[in-house]
């Protein structure tokens, strides 16, 4: 299987902190990647590289045979990276369903002004339904976006980047602040859109569930890149444990 993006040397510097350091690596079509690492390891920094609205020292990356580098984010959405965030940032005067339609006719429609004036179109209403019962919250489309607990808003933040018609969905924390069982359930459903084709580069810190849906891991630290492979071999690996543990830890466990 080819990869779908090549990553290769990103290098990203702030005010002279380097913040990733010559991190490679590719992720396959259909693939579940998992990137995981320490706080401060790099692992947003790296996202928001690859969908450009953080501007690397030097980096390439190659989406379906093209090189998107230089390319600005809209270019690149409209090229098939879409990316959810940690804090949810729906548009509060919209309904759930409104919020994804509105993606989906902004995918389709160059103009932006003439997108928001026809988000509502049947077209986009119908496959905003139809995104959002693959998130499980098909019931609440209806519903004002204000007010809804967390779990709704991190479904509805899938569904959005989703309706962006993604080659590569990047998810940057997807279960954070969920209580275990609504962690473990979005997990699974994020697990079965990948099932269905879509290739999955997710940032997680609940490892339990990381472990249990991911093919594979790649782990940063401190801006490095310190393993890549098969989950349960990469959470054995000494680098991996030593960051997550520190080196006292590790070794008295030894």
């Amino acid at each position: 299987m080819s990869d779908l993006i090549q990553i290769s040397g990103v290098t990203v510097l702030f005010g002279g902190v380097r913040a990733l350091s010559d991190v490679s690596f590719g992720v396959k079509q259909g693939e579940f990647l998992g990137l995981i690492g320490p706080n401060g390891a790099g692992k947003t920094t790296l996202l928001r590289t690859i969908i450009g609205t953080v501007t690397p020292e030097s980096a390439r990356f190659v989406l379906s045979g093209r090189d998107i580098a230089g390319l600005p984010t809209y270019r690149r959405a409209r090229l098939g990276l879409a990316m959810t965030h940690q804090i949810v940032k729906p548009f509060h005067s919209m309904t759930v369903i409104d919020n994804v339609a509105f993606a989906a006719g902004y995918r389709r429609i160059a103009n932006a002004l003439w997108a928001m004036s026809s988000f509502n179109r049947f077209a986009e209403r119908r496959r905003a339904m139809g995104l959002l019962e693959s998130v499980g919250i098909s019931d609440m489309a209806g519903k004002s976006v204000v007010g809804q607990p967390l779990g709704v808003l991190k479904r509805l933040e899938v569904a959005r980047a989703l309706a962006m018609d993604p080659k590569l969905l990047l998810l940057d924390e997807p279960l954070a602040g969920l209580n275990h069982v609504e962690a473990a359930r979005l997990a699974d459903t994020v697990a079965d859109i990948n099932r269905k084709g879509m290739t999955v580069l997710m940032i997680e810190h609940n490892l339990g569930e990381i472990l249990r849906v991911s093919h594979r891991l790649v782990v940063l630290d401190n801006g490095h890149k310190i393993a890549d492979g098969r989950p349960k071999e990469v959470m054995q690996d000494q680098a991996v444990r030593t960051a997550y543990l520190g080196k006292e830890k590790t070794d008295a466990a030894s």
